[in-house]
């Protein structure tokens, strides 16, 4: 039945516990792969930063036009991986969706990695990462401060923000599930989990005070969907660079960071479904409402590439028109028509409902996503400050080795974090799934 669970089992409330725990600090031989992939990127990534910070900046090629290069660019393709968790999780509990249950847990989780990879990249950007405590206001010495009117001092403060409530909401919403991985562990774990629990015992009194504060931190995140990456499009919106300069940007990075971290969540939640058999708790009926989240959000984006056109074309500025037609003709015409492809084309295999519910298909086309939505960071990012007002300075700009390198170790970085915690804590939240499970046929117990 979609949506509930059979309970036509005596132990229905025990199989979950049992399913969704003994994955728990038992790592398979797939997991030990994927992990050691994950260590050896991240340390590749860790070395080719040691290499900029050696040599300088020069390593890389960001330079003058192009000094956001494809670090700003993962930056705002981590930032955007981050929205699905706080969307499934928060604004999806409060019109009581059924579906968000099975997939909530591990979409917060990639939340909180996806925000913990994208503070990377204004460090690594930086250059002079020593220097990093120049980005916080407080007194100092030398009477220098940050100029509160730029927006990536905004960015400072929204997406700290975001992640300190994202962190909260997402321990807030694990306590009975770590009390239930205590009670079920023996000597230091358990009271290592204890102390994760805080005290939990499951009495009303704490179930009251619970869904009180689970429902205060929804309420709270829920705003923070549109704001953060409302800031984040700013950082290009207030700028007057040709291609950047519009009123468009905040609803559309919103809707393309919804649609790209719907995507990862059908990436990352796929494999994993049936790598722990938990078909009875996250089923193709999750993941075709998360396809169908994503066919929603494709056609926004569909609509916004071609008003971005119809602008640049009606305003009849010369600057911009040249920008929006070089974007689809000129130098970077491979990158724009790849978006294109991965952001517009792609998604509409899952119209048809055999198609989307096709695992094959459902995990493939999530693939084309992401890489359509990092490409599509690429094409605003790159292409507008390679083509900026003075023809003088055009330039053609490619990432260096050691760019590439960084950018590979952002995902190695991620999927650290990502892995350990499947090992540590349940992927799946326990508590919220044992709501689903339908109530039992009359007779069926003693049947059984």
């Amino acid at each position: 039945m979609q949506g509930t669970i059979d309970a036509n089992r005596p132990d229905s409330y025990a199989a979950a516990n049992r399913d969704i725990i003994r994955v728990l600090l038992r790592p398979s031989v797939g997991w030990l792969a994927l992990f050691l992939m994950s260590t050896a990127a991240m340390i590749y990534g860790g070395w080719c930063w040691y290499q900029q910070l050696t040599w300088g900046m020069g390593v890389a090629n960001v330079t003058h036009p192009n000094m956001w290069g494809i670090y700003i660019v993962t930056f705002v393709f981590w930032v955007g991986i981050g929205h699905a968790g706080t969307l499934i999780s928060a604004i999806l509990f409060l019109v009581r969706s059924r579906w968000r249950t099975g997939v909530y847990r591990a979409s917060e989780a990639m939340t909180i990695f996806a925000v913990m990879t994208a503070l990377l990249f204004p460090v690594l950007h930086l250059g002079r990462a020593w220097q990093v405590y120049w980005f916080f206001p407080y007194p100092n010495q030398r009477y220098l401060w940050m100029n509160f009117k730029s927006p990536l001092m905004w960015d400072v403060f929204a997406i700290s923000t975001y992640f300190t409530v994202s962190a909260v909401f997402f321990y807030v919403g694990l306590v009975p599930d770590i009390a239930i991985v205590r009670d079920h562990s023996k000597g230091l774990l358990r009271k290592l989990y204890g102390l994760l629990a805080l005290g939990w015992r499951g009495t009303g009194q704490q179930w009251h005070h619970y869904m009180g504060a689970y429902g205060f931190f929804a309420a709270l995140a829920a705003p923070l969907v549109l704001s953060v990456h409302s800031v984040v499009s700013w950082d290009f919106a207030m700028a007057i660079t040709a291609g950047w300069h519009s009123t468009i940007f905040p609803p559309y990075f919103v809707a393309g960071a919804i649609y790209s971290g719907c995507a990862m969540v059908i990436t990352l939640l796929l494999p994993m479904t049936y790598a722990f058999k938990w078909h009875d708790y996250v089923n193709m009926w999750h993941f075709e409402q998360l396809a169908k989240m994503c066919l929603l959000t494709s056609g926004i984006l569909t609509y916004a590439y071609g008003m971005e056109y119809f602008i640049g074309w009606y305003s009849q500025n010369p600057f911009e028109w040249a920008i929006f037609s070089w974007r689809a003709t000129g130098e970077y015409a491979w990158a724009f028509w790849i978006m294109v492809f991965c952001n517009c084309i792609a998604p509409l295999a899952w119209y048809p409902r055999s198609w989307r519910t096709n695992p094959w298909i459902l995990f493939g086309v999530s693939i084309l996503v992401n890489i359509g939505m990092w490409f599509e960071r690429f094409n605003i990012v790159v292409s507008s400050l390679a083509h900026n007002f003075d023809p003088a300075t055009w330039w053609y700009y490619m990432p260096s080795p050691i760019e590439w390198g960084v950018m590979l170790g952002s995902f190695g970085w991620f999927g650290f974090w990502f892995l350990l915690f499947l090992q540590v804590l349940p992927a799946v939240a326990i508590a919220e799934i044992k709501e689903m499970i339908a109530a039992p046929v009359k007779g069926s117990l003693e049947a059984a």
